[in-house]
């Protein structure tokens, strides 16, 4: 098993690999409360390299791919060049980063980022996938088949997605991190 993540807050460490078997509750509390590490076995990595270059290739095309070679939302209409699909990516990232308020707490976080990247190590994160009115395509599909999901959507007056006039009020923000928060409590009890 390859490593993904390190792991080990505390005590013995131990590893979580990801792979053609769905994650169990235990896995998920294992990396998410106990630290433990997370790696890929053979079926992640050919799974990854398989989406990774189906990536590229579309990329590397000349039929605009919303998010790969157009921008998000209201731009989902806007080429971008190839020499500026890393910057895009790279955007695309920031601004999912950044955030107000409090810190969210590091097993939400750790959660978050764990359920996210068994998805990504399914391979099938690309297609198949409705989209939504925007044009944006989301991966909650893949996600519900794996673990008990859904989406959490944050009231947005101005209905711009993905773009810099993109806006929500700070209370609507609390609001969708409180109910977040409450639905992993109850996953995880």
């Amino acid at each position: 098993m390859r490593p993904a993540w390190p792991g080990a807050i505390g005590g013995m460490p131990h590893e979580v690999a990801l792979g053609a078997s769905p994650l169990s509750r235990e896995q998920v509390l294992d990396v998410v409360r106990d630290g433990a590490a997370v790696g890929f076995d053979a079926v992640a990595e050919k799974n990854l390299a398989s989406a990774r270059a189906h990536v590229e290739a579309l990329a590397e095309g000349t039929r605009p791919t919303y998010g790969i070679s157009t921008g998000f939302g209201a731009l989902a209409t806007k080429h971008i060049p190839a020499d500026r699909r890393t910057d895009l990516q790279r955007s695309l990232i920031r601004s999912h980063a950044a955030g107000a308020g409090p810190l969210v707490e590091p097993e939400v976080v750790r959660a978050l980022m764990l359920l996210r990247l068994r998805t990504l190590t399914t391979g099938r994160t690309l297609g198949g996938v409705p989209a939504l009115p925007t044009g944006a395509g989301h991966d909650a599909a893949i996600l519900a088949a794996q673990v008990p999901s859904g989406m959490l959507y944050v009231r947005n007056p101005t209905g711009i997605s993905h773009a810099p006039e993109e806006f929500a009020e700070a209370d609507d923000v609390d609001r969708g991190g409180a109910a977040l928060a409450t639905v992993l409590e109850r996953l995880c009890q």
